[in-house]
């Protein structure tokens, strides 16, 4: 056996939806993200796909309309105050200003996905987390944390003008570039009197677990891994942020990944993909895949010259 065989890498069990197209996106998938990708055996995958997409033509078939005018629930009373410091929180303010957003309660089994894969292992550490029999407050923190566990990230500096910070969560990311008074960063001592300090924020999303409602469909938007571990749970009226798209135009302002590039698949077809159906054996396929850190690096120019006077 060779050396590169006898390599352990780490790696987390995922579960894939397939029978869906495109199916280039599952061979890519399996190719590239797989532990030893390469040598599956593509045929066999192609032929399991095929299988899946005519279960997934038969749903289309028996169930369709099932993603139609989903139920909105109110929020218990009970929980309002906690409804409230979310509403105010100056983060969700921030992140959720495009369309009209509140808090209220929808079941998972209505609730259409566009993410095609789902990390079992971190599911199994959210499930940890919560644990088996949560409250109706524990599933609200759960679901809209003002307070959550962010992990451990290393930062270091590679060139004068050149930063590297790497973090195990996917969430890691860019936020936003802003412009900041002095007086606002009491902190920041320069050898100098700047006027103005360019921030360039770094961290993780709001993470608020969220839905899309657009043309009387939910869309899973942020928290899939959490609506996953409370439907195994057996939890399927969960609290959650909702964001009320108008029109279509809006979905620019608030859809990523595939339902921003192909809306369609999700609010017209007959039967788009759902949640539930992670849980439905004939679409969904467990694989190895492996274990990744999230790389942000940035990078800085500055140019100085001078120019005639008026």
């Amino acid at each position: 056996m060779s050396a590169i065989a006898d390599l352990t890498v780490a790696s987390d069990p995922h579960v894939f939806l397939i029978g869906r197209p495109p199916i280039g996106e599952l061979l890519g998938f399996f190719r590239t993200m797989c532990v030893d990708g390469q040598s599956i055996d593509l045929a066999s995958v192609t032929a399991e796909w095929r299988i899946a997409n005519d279960h997934v033509l038969k749903l289309e078939n028996d169930e369709a309309g099932l993603a139609d005018n989903p139920p909105v629930i109110a929020l218990a009373e009970s929980l309002a105050p906690l409804a409230a410091s979310v509403m105010s929180d100056s983060v969700c303010r921030r992140a959720y200003q495009f369309v009209p957003t509140d808090v209220a309660v929808i079941d998972l089994n209505r609730v259409g996905v566009f993410q095609k894969f789902i990390n079992l292992a971190y599911v199994d550490e959210l499930k940890r987390r919560l644990g088996p029999t949560p409250s109706p407050e524990a599933v609200f923190r759960f679901a809209l944390p003002l307070q959550p566990e962010q992990p451990q990230f290393h930062m270091m500096q590679n060139a004068q003008n050149m930063y590297t910070m790497v973090s195990p969560s996917t969430d890691f990311r860019f936020l936003e570039a802003q412009i900041l008074r002095p007086r606002n960063v009491q902190s920041f001592d320069s050898t100098g009197r700047p006027v103005a300090i360019l921030g360039l924020a770094i961290g993780y999303g709001s993470n608020f677990l969220n839905v899309i409602y657009a043309e009387n469909r939910l869309v899973m938007g942020n928290g899939s891994h959490r609506a996953y571990a409370l439907r195994d749970l057996g939890i399927n009226q969960i609290p959650c942020l909702i964001q009320r798209v108008t029109r279509r135009e809006e979905l620019d302002l608030v859809a990523s990944g595939d339902f921003a590039t192909t809306p369609d698949r999700y609010l017209k077809s007959p039967r788009p993909p759902m949640l539930r159906d992670y849980f439905d054996p004939a679409l969904r396929k467990i694989v190895p895949v492996y274990r990744k850190n999230r790389v942000v690096r940035v990078q800085f120019g500055i140019e100085q010259t001078d120019i005639p006077a008026q």
